[in-house]
């Protein structure tokens, strides 16, 4: 078979395989999250494994502790974050109002100051986008309403994914073996070294940004709460959380944070005081952590995770959040491998280098 009949083969079952996804997306979320915890805890059943324990042993004691330390975060967290909601729906009108008093004065001030021509313009595009984004609100809803199958993917979540993930992960190495044993004779060596050079890429990334968003998490909430700020614990978990597409999580939080400090307090210390749990936050994860844990070996640049998160979730929805990381990996494995071939050929170095 000819170089060009095997790419021709190769794209159609790319294509083939993508046009699939998207006709299953609405039904792949169990067997996406099953795949995503086989994949990271897979290392430890290994070990297990190399320790003397049968693979099936080692699979139902790793899966057992993972259901186990979710299962306690959650009977921790849950009655913690509904009463901070709980509280929030209390004082919610408190805090309209008062933002109401603090910031249509200044708004009125900084209005009188403008050209009637400009206010004019500007209280039109105020409308127009608002009327967008009530729009926009109003889909998002009418879509959550009308998915029947909401309560039907809980469930399925809560009951397949196990499963899945547990059959993952017995029979990882039978699963990659056979794979392996599909791979074209003339680029197998190829193929296998970019196979772990994306290993090696999404299980730094996946995994070195997970503890990254644990530990953020953690020391906001914390600090936060410590600070005598409303809503700290809910601001600072979701800080962290979000924490996994870069810049994110820490921008939420500075603003989230910032904006309750300047309604709650009236000392202007108390809010500096949020600021620089903040830009302290910030400072030693750019620094410290996302450098330790993540490193800067891992070819994922922050805007290409950024691109890839919200590329995912506009095509696929969720499922492509979670896919969006492995398959951004990928593409920039397979982008530098062919760069790499493009600067040792002919095209790049001209006519001489075939001599």
């Amino acid at each position: 078979m000819t170089p060009a009949k095997q790419l021709r083969f190769w794209l159609i079952g790319l294509g083939l395989f993508v046009l699939a996804l998207w006709l299953l997306a609405d039904m792949l979320l169990p067997f996406v999250v099953g795949l995503a915890i086989a994949y990271l805890l897979d290392p430890a059943v290994d070990r297990l494994e190399a320790a003397g324990l049968p693979r099936w042993l080692g699979t139902t004691l790793v899966l057992l502790g993972f259901v186990l330390v979710m299962v306690l975060m959650a009977l921790l967290l849950l009655p913690l974050v509904q009463g901070q909601v709980s509280h929030l729906l209390e004082v919610l009108p408190s805090y309209a109002t008062l933002a109401k008093e603090r910031l249509i004065p200044a708004l009125n001030r900084f209005i009188h100051r403008l050209p009637a021509d400009d206010v004019e313009r500007l209280r039109a595009a105020a409308g127009n986008y608002a009327g967008e984004l009530a729009g926009l609100v109003g889909r998002i809803v009418t879509r959550i309403l009308s998915g029947g199958l909401a309560l039907f993917d809980i469930v399925t979540l809560m009951f397949i994914t196990p499963v899945v993930a547990f059959y993952m992960m017995r029979d990882w190495d039978l699963m990659v073996g056979k794979v392996d044993s599909w791979l074209p004779r003339q680029h197998a060596e190829t193929v296998r070294e970019q196979a772990r050079e994306v290993n090696v890429t999404l299980s730094g990334f996946v995994r070195g940004q997970a503890t990254v968003c644990v530990v953020l998490g953690v020391f906001y909430a914390l600090a936060l709460s410590a600070a005598g700020l409303d809503f700290g614990l809910v601001i600072g978990l979701m800080a962290g959380l979000l924490s996994f597409i870069p810049y994110v999580g820490t921008l939420f939080g500075f603003v989230a944070s910032t904006g309750l400090a300047l309604l709650q307090f009236d000392e202007f210390w108390r809010v500096a005081i949020v600021v620089g749990i903040f830009l302290f936050g910030q400072a030693v994860e750019g620094n410290v952590l996302t450098p330790k844990l993540v490193g800067d070996k891992v070819g994922l640049h922050a805007v290409w995770v950024m691109f890839a998160l919200l590329a995912g979730g506009s095509l696929f929805g969720f499922v492509g959040v979670l896919l969006a990381v492995p398959v951004a990996a990928v593409i920039g494995v397979l982008t530098r491998f062919a760069l790499r071939q493009y600067l040792s050929s002919p095209y790049y170095r001209g006519t001489d280098a075939e001599r």
